[in-house]
């Protein structure tokens, strides 16, 4: 059985293997132990909070363990609110007009605006399955069992939440967008860049990075052709995030181009639809064949979630497995959070 947990001191290992794999442009993910040590850190810390009634800078981070091995083979997080303590950046895709009634021209042009719109907002982030376990739902498990993290704490996180796509680069790990625009202002590679990115030094962005708007059509067509798109390997993830109801909104990464999508929590699908059931223990019926379920328990520090399938929709109660349970840390009409996988699960 696959299973969604907090993270603990002893997955550092497992962190850091993973991110050996992640790739240049994965800023969330680096392959550095103290970087790493400081993530953990944080998330233990975050998630010992109690009694919160408003988001700060808590860092939510789990991974997905193979019960069977006990290998941890996949992590996903949560920020509750970016920019507090560090500017949060990103350019937004406008326009501007410049007509000239004596010639009779009138041209619409895209432009590159640098700002912190997302400052303070919440932030889905950190998701990377080793390339072995991408089968059997379990990118869907570790993408959405946020979703019902979010749903069961409301109150931990802001009404409105984004994510930052990875955007395209080659196999040397070269940006189109960096090669055509920010490497003539801040004069290091795309990989370095990212690092300090992912140590929290962002203060060279403010210092170095022009203020004025970037016209999009001075730029060469492999940079403009790369704006608002997404790595292939991140494709899938963002295709559950808009399967959730994440819409783009002209928001791109200032150093790869990749898209922003954003949405309002109540909004998302398995966040408006989960429910809370009481849990039962015993055997289930109609447990071989059916719909897939994600099923969480409603506990802080011990969240944990897995996907069942079930054949009947569940009602005020759901007959768990002693293992379903046992995963699940659950007893006896324990409260539990159910939601319907996806609305093409079944399809």
């Amino acid at each position: 059985m696959m299973v969604i947990r907090p993270i603990q001191k002893d997955d550092m290992p497992s962190l850091y293997r993973l991110a050996e794999q992640t790739g240049v442009g994965f800023t969330s993910l680096i392959a550095d132990e103290a970087i790493l040590e400081r993530k953990i850190n944080a998330s233990l810390e975050s998630f010992s909070k109690k009694n919160l009634n408003q988001p700060g800078n808590e860092d939510y981070l789990f991974v997905l363990e193979d019960t069977e091995t006990g290998n941890v083979v996949g992590t996903t997080g949560l920020l509750a609110a970016v920019g507090l303590e560090e500017p949060f950046y990103s350019y937004h895709i406008g326009t501007t007009t410049h007509s000239s009634r004596e010639l009779g021209v009138h041209n619409i042009h895209p432009t590159l605006v640098l700002n912190n719109d997302y400052t303070g907002f919440s932030e889905v982030c950190t998701l990377f399955l080793e390339e072995g376990y991408r089968h059997s739902k379990n990118g869907q498990l570790l993408s959405k069992s946020r979703f019902m993290f979010l749903a069961q704490f409301p109150e931990r996180f802001t009404e409105k939440i984004f994510a930052e796509m990875r955007g395209v680069c080659d196999e040397n790990g070269l940006s189109p967008l960096w090669e055509s625009l920010g490497k003539h202002f801040f004069s290091i590679d795309f990989e370095r860049a990212d690092e300090l990115t992912a140590l929290g030094s962002k203060q060279f962005i403010a210092e170095l990075m022009p203020n004025n708007p970037v016209y999009v059509n001075l730029l060469p067509e492999s940079a403009r052709a790369v704006l608002g798109k997404v790595h292939e390997k991140t494709a899938p993830a963002r295709h559950l995030l808009e399967q959730e109801g994440f819409r783009y909104e002209n928001y791109v990464d200032i150093f790869d181009g990749g898209p922003t999508i954003e949405a309002r929590i109540p909004d998302i699908r398995a966040v408006r639809e989960s429910r809370l059931c009481l849990s039962s223990i015993g055997t289930p019926k109609d447990r071989a064949e059916g719909t897939h379920y994600l099923i969480s328990n409603a506990k802080l520090e011990d969240f944990r979630c897995i996907l069942i399938q079930r054949s009947t929709p569940p009602s005020s109660s759901l007959v768990l497995s002693d293992e379903e349970a046992k995963q699940l840390k659950v007893d006896y009409k324990d409260p539990i959070r159910i939601v319907e996988l996806s609305p093409h699960a079944r399809r």
